[in-house]
């Protein structure tokens, strides 16, 4: 058991968790209508597994295709369709794949936002990569741009080693790398939760803002949780998915719920009702509750699942059980949107999220086209 609890890496954030599961408890509990802010994140790699591009270019063209057939099934409390944010990796940019996901973002059907890989890197180096591959997305219309133009965009990091998070040091090397981010256009991150892995912080199901050295490996595990009546302008917003314990379907057996869609742990009712009870929300505005899931949805295996039987149960369970106008309201968002609501939420916004998509930062010129 106690090599069980060492491989899962569970010293590292079960504490934090039950500390945040004792002070939700000991919270008033929030009695009224209650505002669902859905995003699904997906890791998208059409190279994964080492593909060659041919195969790249059948994954992508498996989403051009059947992606909005399974989302048109579905709407929101607002009249949009499921939103999938295509977190990127620079590195796989192939003009070919985005001439596709170029055409399920002028439909309404996503964005684009920043992934990167890299191993033993040095802050110039990513610095380098990141402004080349931010440059060449954004040439093409992604990304939301600043009131100087400037492009802005989201980050998840590959392989979840955020700020050189891993204990040796592999697949990152940058220690600032918040930092560096953030003086690059990015506005959030939104890498974690990565439980199992060794890299997940011990702060879980917050949005949050980190503090002290941000220069200093693992930056992110300090931090100060999103409330209203506060912003800051000079760092990222960390934005977590859901992490909990949760039981097994039909079973009294533990297991991590780390909100990862795989072909393997698809999207249940079960599941859907696990991440909104960790209840992710701005402190000070209980009702609205913020749900970012994430995948890796290029490969053959999660692509089936996630526009076959898998992605049509999610958005059966949201829409059927979380969009009754009465006591849930739902709204899909994108990762630019999700953010656009937190903050609006720390300006001391209230009632419809729906009137916040586009609060601070502006839809990327692709999808105004």
């Amino acid at each position: 058991m106690l090599q069980r609890f060492r491989d899962k890496n569970l010293d590292t954030w079960l504490a934090g968790w039950l500390r945040d599961r004792t002070a939700r408890l000991a919270a008033p509990r929030y009695q009224g209508r209650r505002h669902l802010i859905f995003a699904l994140c997906d890791h998208f790699e059409p190279l994964w597994g080492r593909a060659d591009e041919r195969t790249g270019l059948a994954r992508v063209l498996a989403w051009r295709e059947r992606y909005p057939l399974l989302a048109s099934r579905f709407r929101d409390a607002d009249g949009r369709p499921p939103q999938h944010s295509f977190f990127f990796p620079g590195e796989e940019y192939r003009e070919p794949f985005f001439d596709h996901i170029d055409q399920l973002v002028r439909e309404g059907f996503g964005e684009v936002e920043l992934h990167l890989h890299h191993d033993d890197a040095t802050h110039a180096q990513t610095r380098d990569d990141i402004e080349r591959y931010v440059g060449t997305y954004a040439a093409r219309g992604h990304f939301s741009r600043d009131g100087s133009g400037r492009a802005r965009y989201a980050f998840i990091h590959g392989n979840w080693a955020l700020a050189n998070g891993r204990p040796d040091g592999r697949q990152c090397g940058v220690d600032d790398e918040l930092q560096l981010l953030f003086d690059t256009g990015c506005y959030a991150d939104l890498t974690f939760p990565s439980a199992p892995d060794v890299t997940q912080p011990a702060r879980v199901n917050q949005l949050y803002w980190p503090v002290g050295d941000l220069s200093r490996k693992r930056s992110y595990e300090h931090g100060q949780r999103a409330r209203v009546g506060k912003t800051y302008s000079d760092r990222l917003l960390m934005i977590e998915g859901p992490l909990a314990i949760a039981r097994r379907p039909g079973s009294a057996a533990l297991r991590i719920e780390n909100a990862a869609l795989t072909a393997n742990d698809p999207p249940s009712a079960a599941r859907v009702r696990s991440w909104i009870a960790q209840h992710i929300h701005v402190e000070g505005r209980p009702e609205w509750v913020f749900v970012k899931v994430h995948t890796h949805g290029a490969p053959e295996k999660q692509a089936a699942s996630l526009l076959g039987d898998g992605g049509g149960t999610l958005h059966q369970v949201l829409t059927s059980r979380y969009n009754d106008g009465d006591r849930w309201v739902l709204h899909y968002v994108t990762a630019r949107e999700l953010f656009n609501i937190a903050w609006a939420a720390m300006e001391c916004r209230e009632g419809d999220p729906n009137r916040y998509r586009d609060y601070l930062l502006a839809p990327p010129p692709i999808r105004l086209r």
